[in-house]
């Protein structure tokens, strides 16, 4: 966290007329710790430095807002409004889902096969469910999430995961319904393989990373497709250690797409 907040600024992907995207480690909230969460960090930012602020529009005294999610134990790309016409505009773009989101997920067991895509449908609460009962409690509506796998080790799968509907936790249920959770979730995850992973791995996060942001613009500006620069190491020396595989051959295996599995160059 000390890191995070002291290098602030390095976090920044992109920014523009009212936004601003940061790319956040885990264990890092979006919003509710004052001081210490990703806007209370953006906003002293903007505060300190003018021409960042003059980028992003920003007002100083004006708070600054996420128009979505970010599960603090997640990582990756985070959308930051600094006006108010930018937070109603993605606020609105969010909701209508006309953002589009990727994320980079490591999964229990062995999914498909390399290059194979598909999608979970699996009805969900539009509250949190839990490790007994993932779809959660009461009426369930109608949810979707597109993934794509990109490659396994011996007891893992590497994915991408886009969800197509906005359910709380919709990729850590869904991947728990459908038997193959995401590896160091501690609310869906089993305490058995939580304790392995920090005991004989040394892995204590969540396996999740947002690696992809799709941006609408308003009217005269371009669409915006943003990734992450600063993949997971940690993702890579789990996979590296349960494979033949190198970390740096997993990181560039991500980095050249998950496409590049249809063009022979081969699973993990």
């Amino acid at each position: 966290m000390t890191n995070f907040a002291e290098q602030i600024d390095q976090s920044v992907m992109a920014t523009g007329p009212g936004w601003l995207v940061v790319d956040k480690p885990s264990g890092v909230s979006v919003h509710n710790d004052p001081g210490r969460d990703v806007c209370s960090l953006v906003q002293a930012l903007l505060t300190r430095d003018r021409h960042l602020a003059g980028r992003a529009g920003f007002t100083p005294g004006t708070l600054v807002h996420a128009p979505h999610r970010l599960d603090r134990d997640t990582s990756g790309l985070v959308l930051v409004c600094s006006t108010a016409e930018a937070l109603t505009f993605y606020g609105r773009a969010f909701q209508t889902h006309r953002v589009a989101k990727r994320y980079l997920a490591i999964l229990h067991g062995r999914l498909g096969a390399p290059g194979d895509r598909g999608a979970w449908s699996f009805p969900l609460t539009r509250a949190a469910g839990g490790r007994t009962h993932p779809g959660g409690k009461g009426p369930r509506v109608a949810s979707r999430t597109a993934f794509h796998v990109i490659g396994h080790s011996e007891h893992y799968t590497l994915v991408t995961c886009a969800p197509l509907t906005g359910r709380k936790h919709q990729i850590r249920r869904h991947t728990k319904l459908a038997k193959h959770p995401v590896v160091g979730d501690r609310r869906y995850g089993s305490p058995r393989s939580l304790r392995y992973l920090r005991e004989r791995a040394g892995f204590t996060r969540l396996g999740l990373h947002a690696w992809e942001l799709d941006l609408p613009n308003p009217p005269g500006q371009q669409r915006r497709i943003l990734r992450s620069r600063r993949l997971p190491e940690d993702f890579f020396r789990l996979l590296a250690g349960d494979s033949d595989r190198t970390a740096g051959d997993w990181e560039r295996l991500v980095v050249k797409g998950p496409d590049a599995q249809e063009s022979g160059e081969t699973s993990v």
